[in-house]
């Protein structure tokens, strides 16, 4: 099989061709654990952006709302969580009306809704890239979760529009939403090495993919607050890595008083461990990709 990771040491092998001698490289898959090398990755930067660019153009071709999908989805979901939960249920969110609050928590949630989705099902969407030329595999799921940022960015105005409606203007906290914007990318990107590289072994794998963001959607506090849970389920959904995403983006653009930093803390140290082990099985799995896809 031929794959981008060349066995250490390799050496040449000499042949002789009509007289003249060649230098022949063999190249083999690696066996065991592969390190991760940002280096290599870098090199292949602009291909980091061709993929995204060509996957952001399919997402808005030959559609006749274009753009408006990004704006209509959190809208939608915001709508139909206010009247269930707002006026049916009458979930208490303090100060801040109660669209605010929702749609708030689902920008943050869009993103990641839409990167975990792109990246799990990346290799076999990308299955002819992968058996024909050599390069790093992860940068297709990398790629495919950074093409969900056009998305968020246009939510985000409609956030903004919202903000200026109800009166409410944030702090200087918004310096730190690129780090929570991060923190949601990560997340995806973690599960998506995980589903990613299982979906090319097993493809059953991507009709799982909607029923686990469904069931994902009603763990984290988007609809209610996170201080309407106590003890043991209080720290299960701070296990959630979306949960103190949600919880930063209202405390950094709602002022909901102090951060409550367990919650983010402990998302963060769940987003990181996802990272490593999705990036261990990733690139274990990774020599295989190109015989089974």
């Amino acid at each position: 099989m031929l794959t981008d990771i060349m066995r250490a040491p390799v050496e040449p092998v000499p042949t002789e061709q009509n007289g003249a001698t060649h230098q022949v490289r063999v190249i083999e898959p690696s066996k065991g654990w592969v390190p991760l090398r940002l280096g290599r990755l870098w090199r292949y930067r602009e291909l980091f952006y061709f993929l995204a660019w060509r996957d952001i153009k399919v997402r808005y071709k030959q559609t006749a709302l274009g753009a408006a999908w990004a704006i209509l989805q959190p809208i939608l979901t915001m709508a139909i969580f206010a009247v269930v939960f707002g006026h049916v249920v009458g979930v208490k969110t303090g100060n801040v009306p109660y669209p605010l609050f929702c749609f708030t928590a689902l920008i943050p949630w869009t993103l990641f809704s839409y990167a975990l989705t792109q990246s799990s099902n990346s290799l076999v969407e990308n299955a002819n890239l992968i058996s024909k030329v050599a390069f790093p595999r992860l940068v297709i799921p990398i790629a495919a979760t950074l093409a969900g940022l056009v998305d968020f960015a246009i939510s985000f105005v409609v956030l903004f529009g919202l903000l200026l409606y109800y009166h409410r203007m944030p702090s200087t906290a918004v310096v730190v939403l690129p780090l929570l914007v991060l923190l949601a990318l990560g997340a995806a990107l973690a599960v998506g090495l995980w589903l990613s590289a299982l979906n090319v072994q097993y493809r059953d794998v991507r009709y799982t993919i909607p029923f686990l963001s469904q069931m994902w959607l009603y763990a984290t506090p988007i609809a209610y607050p996170i201080s309407l849970s106590h003890g043991a389920f209080r720290v299960a959904l701070s296990l959630n890595p979306m949960t103190g995403v949600v919880e930063g983006f209202r405390w950094a653009l709602l002022r909901t008083g102090p951060v409550d930093v367990m919650p983010l803390a402990v998302s963060s140290l769940v987003t990181v461990g996802g990272l490593i082990s999705g990036l261990y099985y990733f690139r274990r799995m990774e020599r295989s990709f190109a015989d089974v896809v």
